[in-house]
């Protein structure tokens, strides 16, 4: 099979500001047609990782590209084809938003005024108000405007939903699966779970400037491993299954209170653990969804078991 050439790529990117600050060796791929996660905590590198692909930065080493272009040197490139939202707006003072509006037109030569209606009118903008009496929410939604206004095949969506109150953080993410499946490609750089989980079809996690793991969203929805919730009659029951050794299991965390144990089955081994739970009185039983905040979460713990996302790929 002939391999795609991906519309965004950054190859063995490092950009070293010294005491560990920047990224380290950093490689992801969007293809077009795809919703590509950037999950990271603030102060990852992911904001550093944008600006090279951008091409606001010189890497120290490695390469940034967009449609094939090498990013640094070619920015008025890249931005007159891409709609791209920074994490943290630089909006002029003096202007209302209308003003913004029309100077981001101006700068890209182009003006959509259905689009730009549609978009103030799903994101309740007043484009009216003075931008220094705009709140964060406001001022986001304003710069969320702004990346879309145009409809831009390729959008770089850096903390997109950073200000947005709950409501509108809901509607952006409802938004992203309808840009989606009208086959726009956007990398969306965040630290929310749940936008990242709804809208994304590849996920890479970054830690610490380095590139950790990539894999597709399905995967971890239909992982090998299986998490349980077991109740038991007693709590010394609950104690001595917590205290069991098995290949079939592995048991991870007990509440003595509630007399439950948390255990993680290979589906393969299903036989094996029903057979060791046969000689207890269970109470309750349930299935315990393994989460993207779950796995997540998994690398920032000092003991790390990465079991069940086929086609997972783990960077050390």
């Amino acid at each position: 099979m002939e391999e795609r050439t991906p519309i965004i790529e950054v190859s063995h990117l490092v950009k070293d500001y010294g005491h560990g600050r920047g990224v380290f060796d950093v490689s992801i791929a969007v293809h077009k047609g795809e919703c590509f996660g950037y999950l990271g905590p603030n102060g990852a590198g992911k904001s550093t990782t944008i600006r090279h692909i951008m091409g606001f930065s010189k890497p120290s080493s490695g390469s940034t590209k967009v449609f094939g272009i090498e990013s640094f040197g070619h920015t008025d490139k890249i931005l007159a084809r891409v709609g791209y939202l920074p994490g943290e707006p630089a909006i002029p003072a003096g202007l209302n938003g209308t003003g913004f509006l029309r100077m981001m037109q101006d700068m890209r030569g182009e003006r959509n005024e259905e689009r730009l209606n549609y978009l103030l009118d799903l994101f309740r903008l007043n484009p009216n108000a003075d931008v220094t009496s705009m709140s964060l929410g406001e001022k986001r939604k304003l710069a969320v405007v702004a990346a879309f206004m145009n409809d831009p095949e390729v959008l770089i969506l850096d903390e997109p939903t950073s200000g947005l109150d709950p409501i509108m953080q809901q509607v952006f993410i409802r938004f992203i699966v309808e840009e989606k499946k009208r086959g726009k490609t956007i990398l969306l750089s965040s630290h929310i779970f749940s936008e990242v989980d709804a809208t994304c079809d590849n996920i890479a996690i970054i830690k610490d400037g380095k590139h950790v793991s990539t894999f597709a969203a399905k995967d971890l929805k239909q992982g090998e491993i299986a998490t349980y919730v077991v109740r038991f009659g007693s709590n010394e029951d609950a104690e001595r299954f917590y205290q069991s050794k098995s290949d079939a299991y592995e048991t991870k965390e007990i509440n003595s209170l509630r007399k439950k144990v948390t255990v993680a089955v290979r589906r393969d081994h299903f036989k094996a653990f029903f057979d060791a739970l046969s000689h207890y009185p269970i109470r309750e039983f349930e299935e315990k969804p393994f989460t993207l905040q779950d796995y997540f979460m998994s690398f920032y713990q000092e003991e790390k078991t990465f079991l069940g996302l086929s086609g997972v790929e783990e960077k050390k």
